[in-house]
């Protein structure tokens, strides 16, 4: 378990993490739309593909970047570093806020058009552009108060140096994943516009995150694992070894920039490559460990332990199937978008299992039973078909980012693909939402109703009230 945290991290971790559940939410609306208006048959009732995007936009950039940098200030507000001022703390949390709320309202403000660029899409409306730099400006806000407190001392061979390896080099990723974005911004000619030019503006900053999400999710494994009774099977200082090796593929970044001029195509394969070989520095020994340790501690888990324990098992699932499918992309079609959903829907997964066993930790109590236990395999599961569908689907010949009559359904068995897409997306659009409700839940009992019940006496958040 975590190790007891003081008051002021209690209280900012709480905020970070509704925070993220907020941004789940707000994507979950939108994945709503968007698995409907893709699924065969559905044309009829979503007609504008402007519509789709739109939709496609803010569930994105809500799901893979607001959720996952909510969940990187919980994990530099555990780091054992001195304490920050409330002011400051209290500052990136509330710009932070207000942007993701922006990012939402945007969806039905303005008339610019949705551009579907990859990392960070986003709506050609004042408030969209308004609202993403309010995000940046907290996150970096938050990240910065981290470094300029972190120490070599911090890194320490137990839980709490643990948390502070990974705190340090998801902080150092968002860092470079802004200097990128600035430095390309600064470069980037004229004449771009469009999609092209957003490609290029996110396209190393993008990389780059993605190395920060694979470091929350070696972290989140690790402390699911030791959570659900099973010992890591290396010592403390080894490990944080390997989880500082992550900090490889964020610096060859400026390798990259220092041999190619932002808008290049020998830039643009520089970080294709990097993702391909990079990612798997500190995944693929850690992953192979953790799941050893389960396979060889196989024992039955508490009430408590089971959502933790059944969340580990479908994020390395996921996150595994997004490597191999990694492997298999060629052109420009839906095998791409199934491969992402693996490997992010893994983070995804990982970090619901860490925000279940952070309950306890900032004060609320612990979730257990049925549905507790059901939302990683109706989450899980529902990811697996999708993907699947996906996966099948570009292999005879979809392209990616369309809907209704522009995907070319003319096949059954292209048509079929889709509908368990469809299918696998609506599970996963109830996992999500069953998980959002748990979260809800928890944050209505109040940490401190829970408190006043008797932290030791406490039955837990029982799902199946």
């Amino acid at each position: 378990m975590l190790e007891p945290l003081n008051p002021k991290q209690q209280q900012e971790a709480r905020r970070w993490l509704q925070l993220g559940v907020l941004a789940l939410a707000i994507a979950g609306l939108f994945a709503i739309l968007l698995v409907l208006s893709r699924a065969p048959g559905m044309e009829a009732f979503f007609p504008w593909i402007d519509f789709f995007r739109t939709a496609l936009v803010v569930h994105v950039d809500q799901s893979v970047l607001i959720w996952f940098l909510a969940m990187a200030g919980i994990i530099w507000t555990l780091a054992g570093v001195p304490p920050i001022p409330v002011a400051w703390r209290r500052t990136a949390l509330g710009v932070s806020l207000a942007g993701t709320l922006g990012i939402a309202l945007a969806a039905f403000i303005g008339e610019g058009a949705p551009l579907m660029n990859n990392y960070v899409p986003v709506l050609q409306r004042p408030l969209f552009f308004f609202s993403l730099g309010l995000v940046a400006v907290g996150v970096v806000l938050r990240l910065g108060l981290l470094l300029v407190r972190m120490r070599p001392a911090h890194l320490s061979a137990d839980q709490v140096g643990m948390i502070n390896v990974v705190a340090l080099t998801v902080a150092v990723a968002c860092a470079v994943a802004v200097g990128a974005l600035v430095y390309t911004w600064f470069y980037l000619p004229a004449a771009l516009d469009g999609v092209a030019y957003y490609e290029y503006l996110f396209w190393g900053a993008g990389h780059v995150l993605q190395f920060a999400y694979t470091q929350m999710l070696l972290l989140a494994w690790l402390l699911l694992l030791a959570a659900s009774g099973v010992r890591m099977p290396l010592s403390p200082r080894l490990l944080n070894g390997l989880l500082l090796l992550g900090l490889l593929p964020i610096l060859w970044t400026f390798v990259i920039y220092l041999n190619h001029e932002p808008v290049s195509a020998g830039m643009r394969i520089g970080f294709t490559r990097l993702m391909q070989y990079g990612g798997a520095i500190p995944a693929v020994p850690v992953g192979l460990l953790v799941l050893y340790g389960l396979i060889r501690n196989r024992q039955r888990t508490t009430p408590a332990q089971r959502p933790l324990r059944l969340a580990l098992w479908f994020s390395l699932l996921l996150f595994a199937s997004g490597g191999l499918l990694a492997m298999l992309i060629q052109g420009v079609n839906t095998v791409i978008p199934a491969h992402y959903h693996g490997s992010i829907v893994g983070v995804t997964l990982a970090l619901m299992g860490f925000a279940y066993l952070l309950l306890p930790a900032l004060g609320y109590a612990r979730v257990e039973g049925r549905l507790a236990t059901a939302q990683p395999i109706v989450y899980g599961v529902g990811q697996l078909l999708h993907i699947a569908g996906l996966a099948f689907s570009g292999f005879l010949g979809i392209q990616r980012k369309t809907a209704g009559a522009a995907q070319g359904l003319d096949s059954l068995q292209a048509k079929l693909a889709m509908g368990v897409m469809g299918i696998g997306g609506l599970l996963a659009v109830i996992g999500g939402i069953l998980f959002v409700w748990i979260m809800l839940r928890a944050f209505w009992g109040g940490p401190d109703r829970h408190r006043a019940r008797g932290q030791a006496s406490s039955p837990g958040i029982s799902s199946t009230r």
